[in-house]
């Protein structure tokens, strides 16, 4: 879930009702842990944050942020602990042990499969389908991973201990542990591991990715005569299984040329709409017009070199390949929400058939940006944008209480909070009407002009505030995923879209300001390109360092806006030009 960065929406102090309520639910949780291990994780008088954020399949998931590390994280009404959380309380979770190897495969975003998972000679932990439990490797109790489990413990072993058996959701080393501290596990000896301790020689990591696929681990169980003697098959673990898929479509694409071209399309459609239902369709898009995903998201996972033409395929229309889809597979539900339109209102997301389904990472013109010669880097994220306030010389009086010198860089609500508590420390709240504000000396120098000196004698709290605000130097703070934040004086400079004349009756669209939010101008001209079918062009910026100009031909402010809203979701407030757009209308 994690494996890929994240968008936060919005970092908030949690509210006292709030952090009651997250307690009750820890507790309801992990009936496990006592009163005070609950104190511990929901302190009464620390800073809890409440993290709003976007995974990159777009599902919403609430961080419970504390001493800057995640300690749990919502989805879907329910709690589950992070890693760090484990390294305190590892009895917390039923527990499923591995190998150190397989480590790197969850990180990468696999799941545990069964066979990969150690069986004590206690048997494995009691727990039924859809419970949350941990992952630990071999020699170290400290959990590495955290997920659901596939099956019940007592499934599993009526499979032989083969299939799926954890769904990971968060692991160490993931983009939800790069949002705390990046700590390392302890060191918490596991007897039962160093009972077990193999004397053959240990599998190399490289092995994991060098073998087949045909290759399967079988795990010699433990005799009443001899102990394990022989693990050298760690290579499978059955958590190949991304490399093996990724084989078989490279063996499916070599042999392409060998199927008939009806064949050969109707395995390119098939592809393109898992990889669109897996990558691109949201929830909150459905219903979704069947003409409206063939053309925004099929199209758009086609891999590069590949043409999709549903005419070439065997099913013609493409009515007919989403109701084979639907009566084969149960994937979708097409449904017919006016007359003659065809709506998606319905995905499967847990079909067998499309968890199964390995995305190849394609080169997305739009959303991957391409630089040094063409080199494809990560996807684009939008910044977090915080308007901050600096401490003025002329307001230091101010909060000096709170031991803030001029140029503290503070929050509006920091600011609210430290004029309040100023107030009522030195009783300035008027008696007779408690919406006003007696004025002392440091607020009449701190907040008044020289001609209101003698006549202002109190200030409505709203007017106390908005001074006070409107007297410090405004500030912004960027921050990009998985870097540190960014802050600087004055506005945002917001990106800017204008049309211009060149020659005598030739427009051009220009674009600026792009490198502030993050976003590569080739990156973003490329996808202009491709979108009006238009020339574009990058030019210098006269007198600003290393800031160029997109223009493209042309009047398409509303598809620059469309590009920069829908695409890299710059919000509206950021971007400067999009109401000179021409409107639509005939001609009189």
């Amino acid at each position: 879930m994690f494996a890929k960065p994240f968008r936060v929406k919005s970092n908030t102090v949690i509210k006292g009702s709030d952090r009651r309520k997250l307690k009750a639910n820890i507790s309801a949780a992990f009936p496990s842990l006592t009163s005070d291990e609950l104190s511990e994780l929901a302190p009464n008088k620390e800073e809890l944050n409440i993290v709003k954020i976007y995974t990159h399949k777009g599902d919403a998931v609430t961080l419970y942020v504390l001493h800057k590390n995640p300690l749990f994280f919502e989805v879907e009404k329910q709690l589950y602990p992070t890693v760090y959380v484990l390294w305190h309380y590892p009895a917390l979770l039923p527990a499923f042990r591995t190998w150190p190897p397989v480590l790197q495969k969850l990180i990468g975003g696999a799941d545990l499969m069964l066979p990969g998972v150690i069986v004590p000679s206690s048997g494995l932990p009691d727990v039924k389908q859809g419970n949350c439990c941990a992952v630990t490797v071999v020699n170290n109790r400290a959990p590495v991973a955290v997920g659901t489990a596939a099956v019940s413990s007592a499934d599993m072993q009526s499979l032989g201990m083969k299939g799926r058996g954890i769904c990971i959701l968060h692991t160490y080393m993931d983009n939800l542990w790069a949002f705390g501290d990046k700590s390392g596990p302890p060191s918490l000896p596991d007897t039962e591991s160093e009972e077990q301790m193999v004397t053959s020689e240990e599998c190399e990591a490289d092995d994991v990715v060098e073998k087949g696929e045909d290759e399967r681990c079988v795990e010699e169980e433990q005799s009443t005569s001899e102990p394990v003697t022989d693990v050298a098959c760690i290579e499978e673990l059955s958590l190949v299984e991304e490399e093996e898929k990724g084989e078989k479509v490279n063996e499916e694409e070599e042999k392409d040329e060998q199927r008939t071209p009806q064949v050969t399309m109707d395995a390119l459609l098939l592809q393109c709409f898992l990889h669109a239902l897996k990558s691109k369709v949201k929830k909150s898009e459905l219903p979704l017009l069947t003409s409206t995903f063939l053309r925004n998201h099929m199209f758009s996972c086609c891999p590069s070199g590949k043409q999709l033409d549903i005419k070439k395929s065997s099913y013609k229309k493409l009515s007919k390949f989403l109701q084979a889809m639907q009566q084969q597979h149960n994937l979708v539900r097409v449904k017919e929400l006016t007359k003659g339109v065809e709506s998606i209102v319905e995905v499967d997301w847990k079909n067998p058939v499309l968890r199964s389904f390995n995305v190849q990472e394609e080169v997305d013109v739009e959303a991957t940006p391409a630089q040094n010669g063409g080199e494809a880097e990560s996807l684009y994220h939008p910044p977090e944008i915080t308007t901050l306030y600096s401490v003025s010389a002329r307001l230091e009086p101010l909060f000096l209480d709170t031991d803030k010198r001029k140029g503290a860089i503070l929050q509006s609500a920091e600011v609210r909070s430290i004029v309040t508590e100023y107030v009522k420390k030195n009783e300035l709240v008027d008696e007779n009407n408690k919406n006003y504000v007696t004025i002392n000396p440091v607020l009449c120098d701190c907040l008044l002009e020289k001609s209101e000196y003698q006549e202002v004698e109190s200030l409505k709290w709203d007017d106390l505030f908005s001074r006070t605000l409107g007297r410090m130097q405004e500030c912004y703070q960027v921050v990009f995923p998985g870097q540190p934040p960014i802050t600087k004086k004055g506005h945002i400079e917001p990106i800017d879209i204008s049309v211009a004349s060149r020659g005598s009756n030739k427009k051009v669209t220009l674009i600026k300001n792009l490198e502030v939010y993050g976003l590569d101008p080739a990156a973003v001209a490329t996808a202009l390109q491709h979108r009006v079918q238009a020339s574009t062009v990058l030019q210098p910026i006269p007198g600003a360092k290393d800031k160029v100009l997109v223009q493209i031909q042309g009047s398409q402010i509303h598809q620059a806006g469309n590009l920069l809203l829908d695409h890299y979701q710059i919000p509206r407030k950021y971007i400067q030009g999009l109401d000179k757009a021409p409107r639509g209308g005939k001609k009189k």
